[in-house]
């Protein structure tokens, strides 16, 4: 199944690596959005979301705040 995933994040966020970690152990593909050097970005995603922390990860239209494995697998599965 084709996933379509957007992981934003900022350069000293450790719980952001976590999750960047589980994507590439999970050998998923995905995009990362620095907020820190792409402000015009943050701005969208606090206006979407209506969050101030990361990491938010978007998968397949869905949105996982912090890291939450099991959510995550989930929605990767269809089942969220």
């Amino acid at each position: 199944m084709n996933q379509n995933i957007t992981l934003y994040t900022t350069t000293m966020c450790p719980v952001c690596g976590i999750v960047r970690d589980f994507l590439i152990i999970m050998n998923l593909t995905y995009k990362e959005v620095n907020i820190d050097i792409n402000p015009i970005a943050m701005i969208k995603l606090i206006g979407i979301t209506r969050k101030l922390s990361v990491p938010q990860t978007n998968i397949n239209g869905e949105w996982v705040f912090g890291f939450d494995p099991v959510c995550m697998l989930e929605l990767l599965n269809g089942e969220g």
